[in-house]
């Protein structure tokens, strides 16, 4: 075995997460043959890698087919694989269609936090952006004012659940403010979710709580800009 793939998948088991911007994980994203030998070997074990480019981050998980025989054994991980409770799932997506949901927006639209709001006719070309620049944080103190009480009382939220998210890597707390883990966005598929949460029942709790959302899924954004931008070239 490459050593190469043998450090990365070793790492990759001992720290669940790593950056996009590690060596070994850069060679895995631009080099082919290094990743389908990597792809090979995870497989071998029912692992592959998950890799979202919009995520600062790359993880490994599970293969579909080894769902049922690894968590299959007991029934509680129908809810979560991971030990989460129902109350801490739902706190989970929460800050998850908060700090996601308009960060997938920016970085589709090529904005970031401190965009005006004025049309960038070279924002198409730029590079994707991870990171504070397009990630906003959560005042814990205003999470837990807005949804402490939902979800089994502000003592709860604060002193439990949101040290556990931060344990499993989903978030990080730094001076009283929630932000994006190394696993938040690489772990929940945006596809998947985006439209349940802007158009379900979570999205009008959210915005009950005065809490923003987009309107529709960034890609849906994304293809109307470019369809606008096509018609005026016409």
């Amino acid at each position: 075995m490459d050593p190469e793939i043998r450090t990365l998948t070793a790492r990759l088991l001992a720290t669940r997460a790593l950056p996009r911007s590690d060596r070994l994980v850069r060679r895995a994203l631009v080099d082919e043959t290094f990743r389908l030998e990597l792809d090979r070997r995870l497989a071998a074990i029912g692992m592959q890698l998950l890799d979202n480019p919009y995520a600062a981050h790359v993880s490994i998980g599970l293969t579909p087919d080894m769902h049922e025989p690894v968590f299959g054994a007991g029934r509680e991980y129908a809810a979560s694989n991971l030990g989460l409770t129902r109350d801490e799932v739902a706190l989970l997506v929460i800050i998850w269609s908060l700090i996601v949901l308009p960060k997938r927006e920016r970085q589709v639209t090529r904005q970031d936090l401190a965009d005006d709001g004025q049309e960038d006719m070279f924002g198409a070309d730029k590079p994707v952006e991870h990171g504070g620049g397009v990630s906003a944080g959560l005042p814990e103190a205003s999470l837990i004012a807005d949804f402490g009480a939902q979800l089994g009382g502000k003592t709860k939220v604060r002193n439990f659940m949101l040290g556990k998210l931060a344990r499993l890597g989903f978030i990080e707390r730094r001076h009283g403010v929630v932000h994006e883990g190394p696993l938040l966005d690489v772990l929940l598929d945006y596809r998947l979710m985006a439209d349940r949460v802007i158009q379900g029942t979570l999205g009008e709790v959210l915005a009950g709580a005065g809490r923003a959302l987009p309107e529709r899924n960034a890609f849906e954004i994304a293809d109307t800009a470019s369809d606008d931008a096509e018609a005026i070239d016409e």
